[in-house]
């Protein structure tokens, strides 16, 4: 993608005084009130508090701690660099990291409730964005009728390299090549509601309650106090951070000259445009306004572009 120093960079500064020596890895598995879940390379896992000024702490971070004197909790000392990162805004206009090192975002959608295909183009995006691949799961294949227009729309996807999964979770059709397409990567489902994100998360982890009531236990918190995301391992190899209580997360950090590069059929053209701050709407000499009239970039998405940039324009969007 072109340009440079649009992005964040993933690594955290070291803040404060050094941390301790001797200090032991970990994987934060999930929040768990006030702490974290922290699994050591072992499988055990532990209670860890952090420092505050590490800032935000992810589901997926890995990370270097101390434990406490009689060894049942720890705290969190330093936050590895991370590969990637998803956000999202938060409250006070501060930005919340929802996720840390997912390598794979799996985009789902399904016949009802109707897809929308302008939320799909932003959660691409935000992947281009955040060099996260991104891949679509077409779920609920067993219900799907009078399907001609998603199927045009997905084809559009698949001609620029977008992975789809026909599934149905319910129906237990597709799931193991999913499987396979999760296999030794760390991934994470989002989408609309009533998608069938849950469906899909339990034909894949069988045990996840069980899971779920193993991390608040051995924690030593008792059951049941796991919230937002939580990281399984799956049975076939691979993560999955399950973050039910983020469904969609905003164009977070994205300015309206980034949006075009997020749109991944549009970065051969860009450097052709006339003008080096081409909006690519109706401006003289677009290069990827005339390869939209060639056919060579889908209309329907170009559309969609149109619109999310309004939206960018607009200083008191609220992504939700």
């Amino acid at each position: 993608m072109k340009g440079t120093g649009r992005r964040n960079s993933p690594q955290r500064p070291n803040l404060g005084l050094p941390p301790p020596d001797n200090l032991l890895d970990g994987l934060v598995i999930s929040h768990l009130g006030q702490g974290l879940a922290v699994e050591t390379p072992d499988g055990t896992i532990m209670l860890c508090q952090t420092r505050r000024r590490l800032g935000d702490v992810a589901v997926g971070d890995r990370i270097r701690w101390s434990p406490s004197d009689d060894g049942m909790q720890g705290r969190v000392e330093e936050v590895l660099a991370r590969s990637s990162v998803l956000v999202r805004p938060g409250y006070a206009g501060k930005n919340r990291v929802v996720a840390a090192n997912l390598d794979r975002v799996f985009i789902v959608i399904a016949p009802s409730p109707q897809p929308d295909w302008l939320l799909v183009d932003q959660y691409l995006a935000v992947c281009e964005f955040r060099h996260i691949a991104a891949e679509i799961i077409y779920n609920k294949i067993d219900l799907a009728e009078n399907e001609a227009q998603a199927q045009t729309e997905l084809n559009d996807f698949v001609r620029i390299g977008y992975p789809v999964h026909p599934v149905s979770a319910r129906k237990d059709i597709g799931i193991i090549e999913l499987k396979q397409g999760l296999h030794g990567h760390c991934s994470m489902f989002s989408g609309q509601s009533g998608v069938g994100k849950s469906s899909l998360t339990n034909a894949l982890l069988p045990d996840k309650n069980l899971r779920t009531n193993e991390i608040s236990e051995r924690s030593g918190l008792g059951r049941h106090t796991t919230t937002a995301a939580t990281l399984y391992h799956l049975p076939e190899g691979g993560d999955l951070i399950d973050s039910p209580g983020v469904a969609v997360f905003g164009l977070a950090e994205i300015k309206g000259q980034d949006l075009a590069w997020c749109y991944r059929e549009f970065q051969a053209h860009i450097g052709h445009c006339r003008f080096n701050d081409c909006r690519h709407i109706n401006d003289k000499g677009c290069a990827v306004r005339e390869a939209v009239e060639k056919g060579e970039i889908a209309l329907a998405r170009h559309q969609r572009y149109v619109k999310l940039l309004d939206k960018l324009a607009q200083p008191d969007t609220v992504w939700e």
